[in-house]
């Protein structure tokens, strides 16, 4: 059966699926995109995607393509076509299509929008009891990753030094101090349990299931610390654990060559993970009203 995309107006076969060869989006990075977790047939957050999507938008002076009520019905449609029921949404926003010039077009050109789904929603839990492990690498990314561009060349040249040394995820730093990962947000446990992680500032993109981790920590009762950490300390932590989309909460036991603690995943990580997906298996119908 053949994947179906939107592409500015259209339902296609995924195969038939095209953009302009003058899209903004090709030709300069000009666009911005979300990644939505589907979990039994529902959205993940689906609130606050539309936020940070919208956020993007607004930081980049890019209208926005539909309303939002618009966008959710055109995301669900893809999904239910493509029978997803574990598994993701990509939303891509450009610019859209103008004769090549470094300069934003005038604001009568009208955004490109591509809607896609696939199957699959993250590693087995396999992966998580066994922990992961990652290297660090310097994070050479531009300024202001806090918007969610598709400018993600840096990302992926760190996700390749990760593939290389059969690694999980690449740890970025900034003169020994992380930032995140290539595609997740990183986490530490202190001695005394508190959850630490990079405050949301230009340095990092704010991540939906990180605020969600935030917000389940909390009410169970940790103690959660916004503040940037260096490699040095989450060598020294009790527990490191990574973020996002479709990696949940997922334990680091290994960074470089040096093992984390007792080399095996931690219990605080391990109880975020449980009640994180507690909370993707309580969603209902409600989910889809953005």
């Amino acid at each position: 059966m053949s994947h179906i995309a939107y592409v500015n107006g259209r339902y296609l076969p995924q195969a038939d699926a095209y953009v302009h060869i003058e899209d903004r989006g090709y030709q300069f990075a000009d666009g911005v995109y979300e990644v939505m977790c589907i979990w039994n047939g529902l959205p993940v957050d689906l609130t606050g995607h539309i936020a940070r999507l919208n956020r993007s938008l607004r930081e980049l002076s890019m209208a926005s393509p539909a309303s939002d009520g618009a966008l959710t019905f055109i995301m669900k449609e893809v999904v239910r076509r493509n029978h997803v029921e574990k598994g993701t949404v990509y939303i891509q926003v450009n610019r859209g299509v103008a004769p090549r010039a470094h300069a934003f077009p005038s604001k009568n050109v009208k955004p490109s929008l591509v809607i896609t789904a696939k199957h699959g929603a993250g590693p087995s839990e396999s992966v998580a009891e066994a922990g992961v492990k990652v290297v660090t690498t310097p994070d050479i990314r531009w300024k202001r990753v806090d918007i969610k561009t598709v400018g993600l060349l840096p990302n992926a040249m760190a996700k390749q030094v990760a593939a290389e040394a059969r690694a999980f995820e690449a740890l970025l730093h900034v003169d020994g101090t992380v930032t995140e990962a290539s595609s997740s947000n990183a986490w530490m446990v202190t001695p005394d349990k508190t959850i630490v992680t990079h405050p949301s500032t230009n340095a990092i993109l704010s991540g939906i299931t990180r605020a969600t981790v935030i917000r389940i920590a909390k009410e169970a009762g940790y103690k959660v610390q916004e503040r940037a950490f260096t490699v040095a300390e989450a060598l020294k932590a009790k527990e490191v654990f990574l973020t996002g989309t479709t990696t949940f909460v997922m334990p680091v036991v290994q960074i470089d060559e040096k093992t984390v603690a007792n080399g095996s995943p931690g219990t605080v990580a391990l109880d975020l993970r449980q009640r994180y997906r507690a909370f993707m298996d309580g969603l209902t119908d409600t989910a889809w009203n953005a």
